[in-house]
């Protein structure tokens, strides 16, 4: 205690031989000193020779950078790393150098050091930045590109319909133009990376006798045992466990098929072709897989269907007591990856049985895995006009 109580009385006691002048300038001098420094090893991270040496990225998306207009154009105006990855800002600089700190880690340990290794980590990466993009409302972008600044009369009919609507709501600029630097990632077998982080794996403890949802599309199998599948489980499907064993459950799947054929396909109600399971052949024909209660003949088109409950096994997981998180994130996804290039046609627009034509033709145009596609069609469909008749 003794030593704290001498401090203090250094600390505030009066200089004897400096004056309060010379303190005060060489505090001043110190901290333009520090700051300098401190600034000069800032900007020095905030090259392109840096962004390539630290994060092992010449040999991929440097050279797809090289192969786009932001690198060469009739304007000679060239982006680099830092212009669209780090903030201008300068206490979002600071947050995205913590931010970005861990990649550190990921080149001491070769996490991205070959092609190979870079694929496998595209679509995390690609991801990760997407979500800072629309979080910042593509601010990087808008430093360069300011919706005000724009020659509409230069653009063609199209573009100005787009870009004008674009303009009206302050749009991200992501929501149209990922790809624009860099390569897609493949998202067509991927498995929903956001869509999981959002309703998470499942529940952990399921009961027999109750009913959940497929948070994904799932296999099917013959038993608790076997890895030969039987058929596939939507995503958003209505299921109701009957028995667990392990890692698998029996569920039942309640629905209608058609009867022609061996009859394999399930569907939400009669006369609608909203997917809930697709089972193999021979499973389908399996005693004891399917049982019937009821037919009837549908008048559109003749065919006779058939009301069924099919009892079959999957595994566990992704397996959710709430539907409601999986409509939220279809009607977001929907929103913003179907609407942003031309006017969104109403979920209640067409009935249930014309989305998945319209919706086909949609996705064409944007980058969507197939576990989100399957779900924001079935979203579509399940609140169409069948079953809302409001805008008719």
């Amino acid at each position: 205690m003794k030593w704290f109580i001498n401090i203090w009385r250094t600390l505030t006691q009066p200089a004897k031989y400096l004056t309060l002048g010379t303190v005060s300038l060489s505090a001043f001098l110190m901290g333009v000193i520090f700051w300098g420094g401190f600034n000069t090893a800032l900007e020095m991270t905030n090259t392109e020779e840096f962004c390539i040496s630290c994060h092992s990225m010449e040999s991929m998306p440097y050279k797809e950078l090289q192969e786009t207009v932001h690198w060469s154009n009739h304007s000679g105006v060239r982006a680099t790393c830092p212009d669209c990855h780090v903030p201008h800002n300068w206490s979002r600089k600071i947050a995205r150098k913590i931010e970005a700190s861990h990649d550190m880690w990921g080149w001491m340990l070769q996490t991205v050091n070959t092609p190979e290794k870079f694929e496998d980590k595209r679509l995390e990466m690609a991801s990760r930045e997407w979500k800072r993009f629309d979080r910042d409302n593509s601010l990087a972008c808008k430093n360069c590109h300011n919706y005000d600044s724009m020659k509409w009369e230069d653009m063609s009919k199209l573009a100005q319909k787009q870009m004008k609507r674009a303009a009206a709501i302050d749009q991200s600029c992501i929501d149209c133009h990922k790809g624009i630097a860099h390569k897609l990632p493949d998202m067509g077998t991927s498995r929903a990376p956001e869509l999981i982080a959002q309703v998470g794996s499942g529940e952990r403890s399921l009961q027999t006798e109750k009913f959940y949802f497929t948070a994904l599309t799932k296999p099917l199998f013959y038993n608790d045992k076997t890895d030969v599948e039987a058929g596939t489980l939507n995503i958003a499907t209505k299921v109701k466990v009957l028995e667990i064993k392990g890692n698998r459950v029996k569920v039942g799947i309640d629905g209608w098929r058609k009867k022609v054929g061996a009859g394999r396909v399930i569907y939400y109600d009669f006369g609608l072709n909203i997917l809930s399971a697709q089972l193999t052949k021979d499973a389908a024909l399996e005693e004891g897989v399917m049982q019937v209660f009821e037919e009837k003949e549908d008048p559109m088109t003749g065919l006779t269907w058939q009301r069924i409950e099919a009892k079959i096994w999957t595994e566990k997981d992704y397996l959710v007591t709430d539907l409601q998180p999986l409509w939220d994130y279809a009607r977001s996804t929907y929103s913003t990856s179907c609407s942003v290039c031309h006017t969104q046609p109403d979920e209640k627009h067409f009935d249930a049985n014309s989305w998945p034509g319209m919706f086909q033709g949609m996705i064409a145009f944007v980058n969507m895995d197939q576990d989100t596609q399957a779900l924001v069609q079935k979203y579509l469909q399940e609140h169409s006009s069948t079953f809302d008749k409001s805008a008719h």
